[in-house]
């Protein structure tokens, strides 16, 4: 993550712990807010991507569009995923919690399989 995407690491164990029902996130509201605009973002270029379609434009100029949306998507999870790892995975693990490190390479292993 960059110096733009700070993650607030200030949060209740209580969003992280596995044992609880509902496990929740642990993102500031700066942080969800700079969430929040990237996957509006997204969204407009999902909506451009379906205007280039039904214009029948260019399919590589529609895959070009295609790929830089799937980038802002993956920006988004680096994002996601630096945040957990920097705060539940390091509290769980410091709990003595090692099952953490399974479901982050299973996270991590749905990433990079696209």
């Amino acid at each position: 993550m960059n110096n733009h995407d700070p993650v607030n690491l200030n949060h209740s164990n209580e969003h992280c712990d596995p044992l609880t029902s509902e496990r929740k996130s642990h993102h500031s509201d700066k942080t969800k807010q700079n969430l929040i605009s990237r996957l509006n973002r997204i969204e407009g270029q999902i909506r451009g991507i379906k205007g280039l379609i039904d214009k029948d434009t260019y399919c590589d100029d529609v895959i070009t569009q295609i790929a830089a949306t799937q980038a802002a998507l993956n920006s988004v999870a680096k994002v996601l995923l630096e945040g957990h790892m920097k705060s539940c995975v390091v509290e769980r693990i410091q709990e003595g919690d090692y099952e953490v490190v399974d479901e982050l390479l299973t996270t991590i292993q749905r990433l990079i399989k696209k």
